[in-house]
């Protein structure tokens, strides 16, 4: 039966049908049976589908990698894509190298964003949350979730995640609910979690705290203004502060000075009058104080700053929290309550102003802090909040949250990829102070904490107590806060697996290989899952009952910070600049394969990937060129069969087929093949992507598609193929078995970073009848050193740059295309034998009619080209314009000038040579030499040409 392809590569046509094929046939769903230090059992369901291994194989070591859950509000952004690429791309290659590849995708609740969706889509109805009351809300973000909430898990399967998608969760899930209660009960046990009124960030959009990580930091233009506080001791004399923040002052306890600064000495101990308000303040002498800001006087309001509230604490003033949680002035504003912060603002500095209290305006430059969600200014503000206590000691002994997390890392049981994360994620570690993990929403993981109305303690249980455990009392109510969403989220590398139980899953596949992430959470998520990896799993003893130490409770060995997609021009995207690239319309247009091969070409580790379209389309016109090879492939194998010679692909599998008499291009191939396959294995292996991937394009595109399919359209002449031929016959079969064998490997090569295409043309190859379900499930190519032959590599180096020479020599007489022309060459004994044995190949590709040896040289400089290896030229009368030629000659010679000047200083270098491999310098001494050579021909022909 003919093997089919159509005529035009169309993505669209084939990809949907692909990603809905691996996702209904369940091919990346793994479920481990028993699970030891060394070994993972699989049933025999699974594999039976994996033809990289043997039948009777039951070891295999487990790579199992995280999805970092997207927000259940989410799109599929670039970053996405890129992150995902990345993760795909070493799920499919340890997959196929024989790993038991278990890939965890799923969502997060994402409480602010998914809170806000849905109020939103409440006011558009006239209603709001707290009409609808707490349970009812609650159900109506179930009721989004279901309707909306899936569009990125749908993205995901259509540009073809090889995830386990029966382990898909979301973190809201019922079992996953269980463990976070779990982990909040047992750090509140164990003296971690405690409650307590501390400044946190506020958000007045979302009304909620938020972590430091979620504020962004703008520089913006805005005014200093000093005011004057009267001293009560002494009527008519006053002390000037400094605020950005004015009306703050409403809420002002103190004024504090620097005890040595000399201008405020006799005021310590004494009083000041607070204007607009006359609450009389004290003085008040504190380090904190920087004598150079302002007028070295600060007001000081603790309920509104972090550093006021630390000096509050320390000289016991009170705390008066003046605004609301929309950050309006409350009661405690007297004549401003109801007013919006700025409006207040406004006032109180025209008040000021009009009472003789405002001395000076100036301007002053500063950064704010807003809300990375609503984008709200965020306004520190007192605030009674649930904190995990990362630096302190549990009950029962053990290393602090945060030392346990620092020590994973100094010791080397978790990598980090780039270095240099490794040095900014200890930076913040050291640094660390409590996590502020309660927020105040309604969508999310409710606080299991219980508070008494009776004797106002607190319980904390995994149950709902019917009266509190202080008092007896049945007047108890929940907490009304949820949990920080990055508490549950930094739990998943063992809670996803059936954590706080000891699960077959958990002894599997924990802790995970690797976590492939951005930046921008190295600090939300990495540190916290680490943190929380490590002090929950050193509990659970390892598969073989032994106890687990810091090196296994690790939650992952590698981390692989990947980096930022920016446009064309290196900015970053943004809505606002109208650069931002949507994945989904990228794909449309150029298909995913293109996509995802732009993304590996470009992700070099630590260095930002400009995308560009340009690229895109010249990695669809490669997948093109991949499929118009397949084309003439199939074409071949159907020609053969109508001559009675066939190849089986599928005994192919191990190694294309070498005949004892191969040609030299099928030795060459293989050669290279096996040398990609190397140096492919070896890039993945240390997260070089885009060397990975420009390795493969240049053995697809370059060695495959540009010299080998041209070369062995000689061996395939099966029209002129006589039946009574039997050598001839057996050298086309050959040569079909070696043209086989290294496409079907190339495809398997490609298949991570192009899988689409790669499955639809390996299905055609065998017929619709491969020996595995899908391309994913064969071995990845691993090479093989008695098929890397560095002599054939020179020796067909040497033919191609035969071929290229005299190609350029035609292009440079213009020759017409059609064209041919005799050729002569000059060269050692060596060379001339390989251009003799090879001289069928030189002359198809270089479009000569003859190729013969000479003696001695009696061409002219026009038609002549010389290398290190050979000179050679072509019989051609044309009119040369000498004067173009003498300074085609004379570049040359500038060239070749630099760089032998070039390798000589290197030569010359001691420290270069003291630490360069010998391979390096052998190759620098030998290019040197061919440069004299070079110098010195080019030099003759400039000569020759000037005396005619």
């Amino acid at each position: 039966m003919p093997h089919e392809l159509p005529k035009a590569y169309d993505p669209a046509a084939i990809e949907d049908r692909w990603a809905e094929y691996w996702v209904n046939e369940r091919l990346f769903d793994i479920k481990a049976e028993r699970f030891t230090a060394e070994t993972v059992i699989l049933s025999e369901a699974q594999r039976s589908r994996r033809t990289s291994m043997p039948a009777d194989s039951a070891a295999i070591h487990p790579f199992t990698i995280l999805l970092p859950p997207p927000n259940v509000t989410g799109r599929l952004h670039m970053g996405h894509m890129l992150n995902q690429t990345e993760m795909d791309i070493l799920v499919r290659w340890h997959r196929m190298c024989g790993d038991l590849a278990l890939w965890v995708p799923g969502t997060d609740h994402a409480s602010i964003a998914t809170q806000m969706m849905v109020e939103k889509q409440l006011a558009t109805e006239g209603k709001s949350r707290r009409q609808l009351g707490r349970e009812a809300f609650f159900d109506r973000v179930w009721q989004w979730k279901q309707l909306y909430g899936g569009a990125i898990v749908d993205q995901m399967k259509r540009l073809g995640a090889s995830v386990d998608w029966s382990r898909e969760y979301f973190t809201m899930d019922e079992n996953l609910s269980i463990a976070v209660k779990e982990a909040f009960v047992r750090l509140h046990e164990q003296g971690l979690i405690y409650r307590g009124a501390y400044i946190v960030n506020w958000c007045p959009g979302c009304q909620t705290a938020i972590s430091d990580l979620e504020v962004v930091h703008e520089e913006q233009k805005g005014s200093l203004w000093e005011i004057r506080y009267e001293v009560i001791e002494d009527p008519g004399a006053y002390v000037t502060i400094a605020t950005t923040r004015p009306e703050t002052m409403l809420g002002d306890t103190a004024v504090a000075v620097h005890p040595d600064d000399e201008r405020y000495v006799h005021l310590h101990g004494k009083h000041l009058r607070l204007p607009l308000v006359g609450r009389e303040i004290p003085i008040i002498a504190d380090d904190y104080v920087s004598r150079e800001f302002g007028t070295g006087a600060v007001k000081i309001t603790p309920a509104h700053d972090p550093n006021d509230f630390a000096l509050g604490q320390r000289h016991n003033l009170p705390s008066i929290n003046i605004m609301d949680e929309t950050a309006h002035i409350n009661s405690e504003g007297g004549v401003y309550a109801g007013l919006d912060r700025y409006q207040a603002r406004a006032k109180i500095v025209a008040d000021l102003e009009a009472g003789g209290y405002l001395a000076a305006v100036k301007e002053h430059v500063n950064k704010i802090g807003k809300c990375d969600r609503s984008k709200d200014v965020v306004e520190p503000r007192l605030s009674t909040q649930w904190f995990v206590a990362v630096n302190k000691q549990p009950r029962g002994g053990g290393l602090s949250m945060a030392r346990a997390a620092i020590e994973a890392i100094d010791k080397g049981y978790i990598k980090f990829t780039p270095d240099q994360y490794r040095k900014i994620y200890l930076g913040w570690m050291n640094n660390i102070y409590d996590w502020c993990i309660s927020r105040q929403l309604w969508w999310g993981h409710r606080i299991p904490a219980w508070h008494c109305a009776a004797c106002r303690q607190t319980t904390v249980a995994r149950e709902t107590p019917a009266v509190c455990q202080h008092c007896g009392s049945a007047q108890i109510e929940q907490d009304p806060d949820v949990l920080d969403t990055w508490f549950s989220s930094g739990l998943l590398p063992f809670t996803v697996f059936g954590w706080p139980q000891s699960t077959p899953d958990l002894a599997a596949f924990y802790p995970t290989q690797l976590l492939v992430t951005g930046f921008d959470i190295l600090f939300l998520w990495v540190a916290r899952m680490i943190m929380l990896g490590c002090h929950f799993m050193s509990d659970m003893p390892l598969p073989n009952g032994a106890e687990r130490t810091l090196k296994d409770a690790v939650p992952f060995r590698e981390v692989y910070i990947h980096a930022l997609v920016r446009d064309a021009d290196k900015q970053k995207m943004s809505k606002t600049k109208g650069n931002v690239i949507d994945p989904i319309e990228i794909v449309q247009r150029f298909g995913t394969d293109a996509v995802r091969f732009t993304l590996a070409a470009m992700a070099s580790p630590g260095t930002d990937i400009a995308f560009s379209e340009a690229r895109t389309e010249g990695y669809r016109a490669f997948a093109n060129k991949i499929w118009n090879a397949a084309r003439f492939i199939f074409m071949n194998m159907d020609r053969a069969a109508e001559v009675g010679l066939t190849v089986d692909p599928a005994t192919l599998l191990a190694d294309p087929v070498l005949g004892p008499n191969s040609p030299i291009e099928a030795r060459w191939i293989v050669s290279r093949l096996n040398t990609t396959a190397a140096e492919v294995n070896q890039a993945l292996a240390e997260y070089r992507f885009h060397e990975a991937a420009n390795i493969i394009y240049q053995f697809f595109w370059g060695d495959f598609c540009d010299w080998y399919l041209e070369i062995v359209k000689l061996r395939l002449d099966f029209a002129n193929l006589r039946s009574d031929d039997v050598a001839g016959r057996d050298a086309a079969q050959s040569a079909l078995a070696t043209l086989i064998g290294v496409f079907e490997s190339a495809l398997r090569l490609l298949s991570p970073f192009m899988p689409f295409i790669t499955e639809e043309i390996w299905h055609a190859l065998y017929d619709q009848k491969a020996p595995a379900a899908s391309i994913a499930l064969t071995r990845y190519p691993k090479p093989a050193d008695e098929h890397i032959d560095p002599s054939i590599d020179h020796q067909m180096g040497t033919l191609q740059e035969m071929v290229v020479t005299l190609r350029a020599l035609r292009k440079d007489l213009n020759v017409p295309e059609r064209e041919t022309v005799p050729a002569l060459y000059l060269s050692s004994n060596g060379i001339g034998q390989l251009l003799k044995s090879n001289n069928d190949i030189v002359q198809k590709l270089a479009r000569v009619s003859s190729l013969q040896a000479e003696d001695s040289w009696t061409l002219t400089p026009t038609n002549t080209r010389t290398t290190a290896s050979f000179t050679t030229g072509v019989l051609y009368e044309k009119q040369i314009d000498v004067t173009a030629e003498k300074e085609r000659l004379e570049k040359e010679l500038a060239k070749y000038l630099k760089e032998l000047q070039g390798k000589e200083a290197q030569l010359s270098n001691e420290a270069f040579l003291a630490k360069a491999p010998a391979s390096i310098v052998e190759g620098l001494r030998a290019r040197a030499t061919e440069l004299v050579i070079l110098i010195e021909k080019t030099r003759g022909d400039l000569d020759s040409l000037g005396s005619n």
